[in-house]
């Protein structure tokens, strides 16, 4: 079965959870670079995911994108990166198991906000998704995207590079008027620009929501969209603890967000920020029992 027969036959299903601040508490800076310079505790992070019960991995490559990597100086080549990233998360899955290359925001903003075009975008997108793709990954998940317009040139890119399936996921900031992003999207407006533009799955992670919020949101698109819905919380909201963010929803309560999540109509579900194999593992108990 590939993913697209996966994701057309079987709900819900479950994604992983973060990796970033997991590689933290190993010590380590977060980062795509990781993939490079420790690829072991990358790996390791992968496995425990894998026994955890997720169905999707995503590789560790969230924001190894050209423009991304030239502008922190990052000491790192955008084709081995991913590459390595994608490899790497291929080496901790079953058979019955897919994995996502994951592609996030440049960190810069569009004209006439910014300095960049949606042409320069596309094909900073484009260019990963290719590494991604010879790294084989079996599908694409674009999240953690503040601007619709910057998620629709990540599309754009994904599915001209192939015809893999590309999941993809906004970051909103309040339930408010609609839903927000930071860039003032509502969550109508990016759910049925993703759904016209050809995206598998759509849906909402990270931002300053938690589980029970990101189920608001949730609904909304459901209102709108008749496409698969994903749910990616972080682990409660982010708060600033001694100069350090920190989210602190157990896993237990973040299992029962999760369950609201699916209420409101998601069918594809995991964490962001925060979570660990612990979170994730508790959901796919809940799931268990569900069926």
């Amino acid at each position: 079965m590939n993913l697209a027969d996966f994701l057309a036959t079987q709900s819900p299903i479950l994604i992983d959870g973060a990796m970033g601040t997991q590689l933290a508490a190993a010590g380590l800076e977060m980062g795509g670079q990781n993939c490079i310079f420790h690829p072991e505790e990358v790996l390791s992070v992968h496995k425990q995911y894998v026994n955890a019960g997720c169905s999707l991995l995503i590789t560790n490559t969230l924001t190894m994108n050209g423009i991304t990597i030239d502008k922190h100086k990052l000491d790192v080549d955008v084709k081995e990166v991913n590459i390595s990233g994608a490899r790497l998360a291929k080496a901790a899955v079953t058979s019955d198991q897919f994995v996502l290359g994951d592609i996030s925001s440049t960190g810069q903003l569009l004209e006439p906000y910014g300095d960049y075009t949606e042409e320069q975008f596309y094909a900073t997108f484009k260019e990963q998704a290719e590494y991604l793709l010879a790294g084989g990954v079996d599908g694409f998940m674009i999240e953690t995207m503040m601007d619709a317009r910057e998620a629709l040139c990540a599309l754009r890119a994904c599915k001209d590079v192939s015809s893999l399936p590309v999941l993809v996921t906004l970051s909103f900031q309040t339930t408010n008027q609609g839903g927000r992003t930071l860039m003032g999207n509502s969550a109508k407006e990016v759910a049925l620009a993703l759904a016209e533009a050809g995206a598998a799955a759509i849906g909402a992670n990270c931002g300053d929501l938690d589980p029970h919020e990101t189920a608001v949101i949730v609904g909304i698109m459901r209102e709108w969209v008749d496409i698969p819905l994903i749910a990616q919380p972080n682990a409660g909201k982010p708060q600033l603890i001694d100069g350090k963010t920190v989210y602190d929803m157990s896993p237990k309560d973040f299992a029962e967000g999760i369950t609201e999540c699916i209420t409101a109509g998601a069918t594809i579900i995991g964490g962001c920020c925060g979570t660990s194999p612990e979170h994730i593992r508790l959901v796919a108990e809940m799931l268990a029992k569900k069926n």
